[in-house]
């Protein structure tokens, strides 16, 4: 307790000597009060009255809060506001336990553009293709990232870095990254993935079972957990270097958890909290970035002609457009952005994936047999694939989409709105000649998901059905293309990409913030259920729902597979 308080000290210390002035100022004040409370103090009923005005002054603020939205007239330049009955509050509830429910159910009663309140933030939604359009391929002086996340990224991975940067330092980051994600690293990576699983597969206490071999042999795991530290795993050996793979299981590990404790939405929601998670928390990011910074010593002092294909050789030759060379400290928190943003989101596709196949057996069948197909050898074994191989496995392929499809990662994707924003005719109007108009402070909420799962959009949306991409001439491919390839192609300084904004399938965002990390996404999950799948059978009774509670969307428990070694 103690700590606590001289922590909250410290941190209030500087703003109380800046009241001081106005304290002196408002003495008279005060003591006006004391004297007019002081008959109320003595009352013997004091504590009676406190518990009463507690009780009455929330009462009173919901009333007036109701009554606000009711009685006064609406402004209409602005999207319709969610009706809400606690001020500050708001929608958070609703939101925050199922936000596929509440923007389906938002866009039934007030249309594709809305405002609803989120624990005190004016959140303006618009929802569909043309909607996501709009925010995530917004103009630079309208809406801001930057703003948007900062307070939840930059504690987590260091300053300097991704949303603690100015738009175009940001870009000029990816185009490193990228530079670092090219196919002769693809090409070493699925080996490395390969010697991953088989090593995580035959040391791992959960997978018993599988080495056990037998036909009656069927053990289980937690998919979620499981795959997570399969996914870090895989992600430190190829892309953060076998420095940090060989202490995995020692230091880093922890520092990696304490790190990922500060990236919750309650960090998102009050990024100063004085709590122990927040301190453990940035003296992880300390200890982390020290981490990274020693490797880069170490390995320039060496100067080992050992070709490294890992990121952190990738970004040890690079510079700015000015002719600035990246920093060492630079490229520590570049690296700690890597491991903690793709890590979430692929661990939880790799789980989705994997609970889905385990309750069709014929989708896991079909994706055995293809690889046999392309792999199998006379004898009854199969061979290790390549990259390029992997490319040219349409189930496989069709699996991932349509997870990605179904289960993204994301649900929600925001900026802050730095100057008052029209919103096209096209996503409504305030009247025929006046557009709705999201004025500055607001933040803009994207939800490509929605668009994803939309019954006016995809046949059976709600259902897994990886078969809709198989078909080049469908509907499904041809939203794909329109993500990856008809699409606009626009540079923002990291590359040619397409820009995808107006595709209804974004599984890795659009626009200038798409993510940079999709093709080793690709080459990490491709490699995995493609070995997964020849290793083990697996099965489960049903997909679990999803869990909105954590930053990224997660498979609620009880969420086991049960599985044997695959019997040939």
């Amino acid at each position: 307790m103690s700590t606590l308080i001289s922590t909250v000290w410290e941190h209030a210390q500087p703003y109380v000597e800046q009241a001081k002035p106005y304290m002196e100022q408002a003495k008279p004040y005060v003591e006006q009060g004391r004297v007019f409370l002081e008959p109320y103090l003595a009352n013997p009923n004091w504590p009676i009255i406190a518990v009463t005005l507690a009780l009455v002054f929330p009462i009173i603020a919901i009333v007036l809060n109701v009554a606000s939205q009711l009685l006064l007239p609406r402004d209409r330049t602005k999207p319709p506001t969610v009706f809400h009955l606690i001020p500050f509050i708001g929608s958070a509830v609703a939101y925050g336990m199922d936000p596929y429910k509440f923007f389906f159910s938002m866009r039934e009663k007030y249309g594709e553009v809305f405002t609803f309140i989120l624990l005190g933030r004016k959140m303006t939604v618009c929802l569909g293709a043309k909607g996501t359009n709009t925010i995530l391929g917004g103009k630079l002086s309208q809406v801001c990232a930057e703003d948007a996340y900062t307070h939840l990224t930059t504690p987590v991975f260091g300053q300097g870095v991704v949303y603690d940067v100015p738009n175009h330092i940001l870009m000029e980051q990816k185009r490193f990254v990228k530079f670092g994600l090219n196919t002769d690293n693809f090409r070493a990576y699925v080996g490395m993935i390969e010697d991953e699983l088989d090593h995580f597969l035959n040391s791992e206490p959960e997978f018993a079972a599988y080495r056990k071999g037998g036909k009656e042999d069927w053990g289980h795991f937690d998919a979620f957990e499981q795959m997570s530290e399969l996914t870090i795993l895989t992600a430190s050996r190829t892309l953060q270097g076998k420095e940090v793979r060989s202490q995995m299981d020692k230091t880093f590990a922890q520092l990696y958890m304490d790190l990922d404790g500060g990236f919750t939405p309650l960090n998102f929601m009050f990024p100063n909290l004085p709590l122990p998670s927040y301190r453990r928390r940035d003296k992880a990011q300390k200890a982390m970035s020290d981490f990274y910074v020693n490797i880069l010593q170490q390995r320039r002092a060496s100067k080992s002609d050992e070709v490294e294909y890992d990121m952190l050789a990738s970004l040890m030759d690079q510079s700015y457009k000015d002719g600035r060379v990246l920093s060492d400290r630079e490229i520590a928190h570049i690296m700690i952005a890597l491991l903690m943003a793709g890590q979430h989101t692929s661990s939880a596709t790799m789980a989705w994936c994997l609970l889905n196949l385990a309750v069709r057996p014929d989708v896991q069948q079909a994706m055995y047999d293809e690889q046999v197909k392309h792999f199998g050898a006379p004898n009854g074994t199969l061979r290790s694939p390549t990259f390029e191989e992997l490319k040219d496995l349409p189930v496989l392929d069709s699996v991932i989409r349509e997870t990605l499809r179904v289960h993204p990662p994301l649900h929600s994707l925001m900026r802050k709105v730095i100057s008052d924003m029209p919103l096209p005719a096209t996503l409504g109007n305030a009247s025929e000649d006046q557009p709705y108009i999201v004025p500055k402070g607001n933040f803009l909420l994207a939800a490509p998901c929605i668009t994803q799962i939309d019954p006016a959009i995809w046949t059976n949306s709600f259902e897994w059905d990886p078969s809709r991409w198989v078909d080049p001439n469908s509907d499904a491919a041809r939203m794909y293309a329109e993500y990856t390839e008809t699409g606009e192609k626009v540079d923002y300084g990291f590359g040619l990409v397409s820009k995808g904004t107006e595709s209804p399938y974004q599984p890795f965002g659009s626009g200038r913030h798409r993510c940079i990390g999709e093709q080793f996404a690709y080459v990490q999950l491709g490699t995995l259920l493609a070995l997964i799948v020849r290793k083990l059978e697996m099965k489960a009774d049903k997909v679990p729902p999803h869990n909105y509670t954590t930053m990224i969307t997660t498979p609620s428990k009880p969420r086991d597979i049960t599985f044997r070694r695959r019997q040939v």
